[in-house]
């Protein structure tokens, strides 16, 4: 069985505690690998190493820390079918997805190969008599990111080329449910030249958790995952005096208004709410149609579903994999099965799906629910999981207050013709990412993402200019050069610009 252990100071680290969880092969249910699980001595071997790392690195110019990543880039791009391979097979997803995953990912990193012109300062000259000011932003020193198990390669890459091309070293601790990927990107790290002890990896659960949390030698800490976890997450790291951005849950709603061209909402909703089986933080779950957009729109989504492929990732046919695990899956079939007792119309119940020779992988078909009240489960909870909620409006502003009575606020879309109603939505939503005609609105890596609301903890979006920002610090510099001649003398009051 193989073995997934931890990076520390620029080599795999076989873990001390005897500790190892299970890692799946959704597609098939067989444990194919294990990973050690760290206690509190091994983070804090990688705190250290990291800390012992930061002296150095700190101190590397621009240029070289440019040159590594660009290194990092050119390897990143030349093993991104290894990189996928390794996603679908502790992930489930499919191969094409997971390409695409990694090609987002190299998206960051191009955006920290750049950092040169992030890392600019300000300069005022003569701000008083002989005195010029500057602005400058250094690195924190140790920072870490806790990732997800739905983009095993994508979220890490989103936090630390950043955070170490800003000069932090960083320790990251991915999901415990598909680690390989990320073991697989701190090798290709030091590959590429970056110096021992900048990137760390440790594998666990909550104990290695919780101890970054509250390491003292941990400045600041990235995560995304759950709402509950990140509201926890930052709680527990303002408590250690650390800066925090905790990315949480989401639900976001597509509205589609009575103008639309509805077969184009109707691809685009199934590609939102499925792709990937559901389980990402940016999946369209609710499609509010507006009047009479609902009976014709609900019927083209039904339709597009009934024809999706589901099979294992690495089956080229296939469209959608299986989900993580077992009880993720049983979890999801919950939901759909309490639908109707709850007042929703069942229009596609995917629960209870096989497929054929692989019997014990944890595959479940994509569900449609029609007139699903707010009231009911499927529509409050984050389900994470290829089921589409459909809720039924009768006019914009009906549909506008829907969404924003949500609790969270990550992502939402509006299809429409309409340039006039788009724009009014675009600025009277209350979501952090908004798409017109674009159902998964993740931004481009020289924007930010990040949400409102209970989709966001902390006051720094990730990436873009926000996680350049959230990496360093601001220093003002101020600057005088007396001429030998000049007297100051002794003045006691308030100093004046002049």
């Amino acid at each position: 069985m193989k073995t997934v252990n931890h990076w520390i100071g620029g080599k795999t680290v076989e873990g001390a505690t005897g500790a190892y969880g299970p890692v799946y092969n959704p597609a098939t249910g067989a444990q194919d690998t294990q990973v050690a699980l760290a206690s509190v001595d091994e983070v804090d071997a990688a705190v250290a190493a990291a800390k012992e790392a930061y002296r150095s690195w700190s101190t590397v110019s621009l240029s070289k820390r440019g040159a590594i990543l660009f290194k990092y880039r050119e390897l990143l791009d030349a093993h991104r079918d290894e990189i996928a391979e390794l996603i679908t097979a502790e992930h489930g997803k499919v191969h094409s997805d997971a390409l695409g995953e990694v090609a987002r990912g190299l998206e960051i990193v191009e955006l920290a190969c750049g950092i040169a012109e992030k890392l600019k300062g300000e300069l005022s000259t003569q701000v008083s008599t002989g005195v010029d000011v500057s602005s400058i932003r250094q690195p924190l020193g140790v920072v870490a990111g806790i990732t997800p198990f739905n983009f095993p390669a994508m979220v890490p890459l989103w936090m630390f080329p950043v955070a170490i091309a800003c000069g932090n070293t960083f320790v990251l601790k991915p999901s415990e449910k598909d680690p390989s990927a990320s073991h697989r990107l701190a090798e290709l790290a030091a590959e590429a030249g970056l110096p021992d002890g900048v990137l760390n990896v440790v594998n666990g659960d909550k104990v290695a958790v919780d101890r970054l949390l509250e390491h003292p030698d941990v400045a600041a800490v990235s995560f995304v995952g759950s709402t509950p976890i990140a509201k926890y997450i930052q709680s527990k790291a303002v408590e250690h005096g650390k800066r925090v951005q905790a990315l949480g849950g989401a639900k976001n709603h597509m509205l589609v208004l009575p103008d639309a061209d509805l077969d184009f909402a109707a691809d685009n909703a199934i590609n939102a709410a499925y792709g990937s089986a559901g389980e990402r933080c940016m999946a369209v779950s609710v499609v509010v149609a507006v009047g009479a957009a609902g009976d014709e729109l609900v019927k083209k989504i039904a339709d597009r579903a009934a024809r999706l492929r589901i099979g294992p990732g690495n089956d080229p046919a296939s469209e959608m994999g299986p989900l993580i695990t077992k009880e993720h899956r049983d979890k999801v079939a919950s939901y759909v099965h309490g639908a109707a007792a709850q007042g929703a119309e069942v229009v596609v119940d995917g629960t209870g799906y096989t497929v054929e020779g692989h019997e014990n992988g944890f595959f479940i078909g994509v569900s449609l629910l029609d007139r699903v009240p707010p009231t009911a489960d499927a529509y409050r909870d984050e389900i994470f999981g290829p089921v589409l909620c459909v809720v039924r409006a009768e006019t914009y502003d009906e549909a506008i207050a829907l969404i924003n009575g949500s609790q969270w606020g990550n992502g939402t879309a509006i299809f429409t013709r309409d340039g006039g109603a788009a724009r009014r939505f675009q600025l009277e939503v209350e979501a952090g990412m908004v798409g017109v005609n674009v159902p998964i609105p993740v931004p481009v890596g020289y924007h930010s993402f990040g949400g409102w609301k209970d989709s966001l903890f902390g006051d720094h979006h990730i990436y873009g200019n926000d996680g350049v920002h959230f990496y360093t610090r601001g220093k003002v510099v101020t600057t005088r050069w007396p001429e030998p001649s000049e007297e100051v003398g002794i003045n006691l009051g308030f100093p004046k610009n002049h």
